[in-house]
């Protein structure tokens, strides 16, 4: 594939999903972000090379955010969890702050290419709940970057597009960082 960054796509076939109706509907693409490089990176390359060749695509850029009580850990005392109410609500704020900046500059990145894009912050563990956003999106395509793990981190950590690669309902299209952003 040509541009700066390399691309590994599966099923980019059919530009057009058949709705069944005279037509079809156009293709709608969502791309899955967070605060990385590579996943804004992705968003660039999904911009310039398939949002570019498909004007009538729909663009949806969505945020992971884990929920809350992922960080809140038991006391091993006490073998439950604790959390006061003040401490949680002071989580909840910051992350849905984040999420919100996290968002911004990608949308910000779309309207300076004159792309009309919607936005969404899903929680959960970003594997099923990117997983869910496509299946509830009706996405045509899914993009989103690759932080070009070894396969030992890979083993340990688990790779998000790895996973989407295998379960999401629709084509997935990984973009790898440049050689320079590998570095």
């Amino acid at each position: 594939m040509e541009g700066t960054g390399q691309a590994a796509a599966s099923g980019m076939a059919g530009a057009r999903v058949d709705d069944g109706a005279a037509g079809g509907k156009a293709l709608k693409v969502v791309a899955a972000v967070d605060a990385s490089e590579e996943s804004l990176h992705a968003l660039s390359w999904a911009l310039d090379h398939v949002v570019r060749c498909h004007p009538d695509a729909a663009l949806v850029v969505v945020h992971a955010q884990h929920a809350v009580d992922h960080f809140v850990y038991p006391v091993a005392a006490h073998g439950i969890a604790y959390a006061p109410a003040t401490a949680v609500e002071s989580m909840r704020k910051a992350q849905e702050e984040n999420s919100r900046r996290i968002l911004a500059r990608a949308l910000d990145m779309c309207k300076e290419r004159q792309v009309d894009a919607t936005g969404a912050i899903v929680e959960g563990d970003p594997k099923e709940a990117i997983c869910q956003a496509v299946e509830r999106f009706q996405a045509g395509l899914l993009v989103l970057g690759s932080r070009g793990l070894g396969r030992i981190k890979r083993a340990f950590l688990g790779s998000v597009s790895d996973y989407l690669s295998h379960h999401a309902c629709c084509p997935v299209l990984v973009v790898k960082p440049t050689k320079a952003q590998a570095k």
